[in-house]
């Protein structure tokens, strides 16, 4: 070993040895924060290529969704003008249907105001005993069609011999006394039991039914009282009084049809007093 050698390895004379320690440890402490610096600047950069990566995408699917969207719009608008055009079209047809509308009405009045003259005319020229007799005839014919066609319904004596009002024989000739208004009616269907049934402002038991004979046998309860109304037949108004009905405006009971155990039928009222009962026994119920 030289003298060089050994000046190196124990150092310069006058020189602490920590100095040189310090030097490496700076050093290395350099290199250190070097490589941390390399590694911090290249997350960085990885961080806001990331970020640009996404910011790119989002602004892909923002413009996706406008164009989409705008897509939609157009369809809409298309859409708009379409049913814009049916209206328009809608409109028209309207307004030529009552163009012709009006035309064929007038037309209408014209032929008729001819065919009255005419009528008139040969009835002032005509007027002989055959033409008298046609227009008997005439007459007749449009009596009988009267006839034939007004209501099948009509009126009977009651059981208390009191003429009752007109008397529905089945649902359909109630519907039509109900369009009337005469009086207050009530349709049943009662079931044959010692329990009474309320039918309107009245109570009704039924104890016998003979469908052969379209007969049967119930009990009314008003006003604290029981009327047994016996053996009565389809389509008989079986009639009883209550308070506040007059001589001749009684109630009647109709029953059109008689099963084994059950009858159906309608109670009928007078308008005033009917509803008067009615409003009571409903208070006190």
């Amino acid at each position: 070993m030289t003298e060089f050698q050994e000046s190196n390895l124990h150092g310069t004379p006058g020189t602490p040895r920590w100095v040189g320690l310090a030097i490496a440890a700076l050093g290395g402490l350099s290199l250190i924060g070097l490589v941390v610096g390399v590694s911090a600047l290249s997350q960085s950069r990885s961080v806001e290529q990331s970020i640009q990566a996404s910011l790119k995408q989002q602004n892909e699917m923002l413009a996706q969704r406008l164009a989409k969207t705008d897509d939609q719009n157009q369809l809409l608008q298309s859409d708009l003008k379409v049913v814009t055009d049916k209206l328009n079209l809608t409109k028209e047809e309207l307004e030529r249907a009552r163009q012709a509308s009006k035309v064929s009405a007038n037309a209408y009045d014209k032929k008729l105001t001819g065919l009255a003259t005419n009528v008139n005319s040969q009835l002032a020229t005509k007027a002989n005993t055959e033409d008298v007799n046609k227009l008997s005839n005439d007459v007749g014919g449009v009596k009988n069609d009267l006839e034939d066609t007004k209501s099948k319904l009509d009126r009977a004596t009651g059981d208390m011999g009191v003429m009752s009002g007109l008397i529905a024989r089945n649902h359909d000739d109630l519907e039509e006394l109900k369009r009337k208004g005469d009086r207050n009616y009530f349709e049943f269907t009662i079931t044959k039991g010692k329990s009474p049934q309320r039918v309107g402002p009245v109570q009704i038991a039924l104890s016998k039914t003979d469908p052969k004979k379209s007969k049967y046998t119930m009990t009314v309860l008003a006003d604290d009282k029981s009327v047994e109304k016996k053996d009565k037949t389809t389509g008989e108004p079986v009639q009883f009084y209550v308070k506040g009905t007059g001589r001749y405006s009684p109630y009647e009971i109709v029953v059109f049809d008689v099963g084994k155990n059950q009858v159906s039928g309608y109670l009928s009222t007078p308008k005033t007093a009917g509803a008067a009962t009615a409003a009571n026994n409903t208070t006190g119920q």
